[in-house]
Formats: C-alpha cells, sequence, structure tokens
C-alpha cells in the first residue's frame, strides 16, 4: 500500500480524530502524521488547513481533497480510492 501522509498538529481534534479513523482501517493504510508545526515551510503551506491528506508517489506528492468528517470504515476507504489514493 502506498504511503499515506496525514499533516497534522498538536491539540488538533479533527486531526486526532482523523488519525483514529486512518489506524482502524483494514486494511490500514501505511501512515505518516507529520506535524507541520515542527517545519516553517509545512506551516506557511498548510496554515490552519489541517488535516491534510497527501500520498507520495512516483510523480511526487498528491495532496487529497478535505476529507468528509462523517466518513468511517468502508465509506472512508471508498473516499480515498476514489480520490485517487492506490492504496
Amino acid at each position: 500500500m502506498a504511503p499515506l501522509l496525514l499533516y497534522s498538529r498538536p491539540g488538533c481534534c479533527l486531526c486526532e480524530g482523523l488519525e483514529e479513523k486512518l489506524r482502524l482501517l483494514s486494511p490500514a493504510p501505511d501512515l505518516e502524521v507529520v506535524n507541520v508545526d515542527e517545519d516553517p515551510a509545512l506551516q506557511a503551506r498548510f496554515g490552519l488547513e489541517v488535516p491534510v491528506l497527501a500520498w507520495r508517489s512516483a510523480q511526487g506528492e498528491r495532496v487529497l481533497p478535505r476529507v468528509p468528517p462523517r466518513l468511517v470504515d468502508t465509506a472512508l476507504l471508498v473516499w480515498l480510492r476514489k480520490n485517487g489514493f492506490p492504496g
């Protein structure tokens, strides 16, 4: 499965909720949580937009649209695939 990036920040309840939903998926994606506050470039890029999902491929990084907060389980997997995530 391709690595999935979750751009996040500490104390962000939306970020924490999305991370939990992603970790509960079956099969669970290879998830890398990135704290945007640790990198000024990421802070400038994403600002208050977190949580942001992206994935890396041979062509580079692709940022996904904002995840609807009510998606869970199979619906979240379907949404990821519909938005191009190859996992």
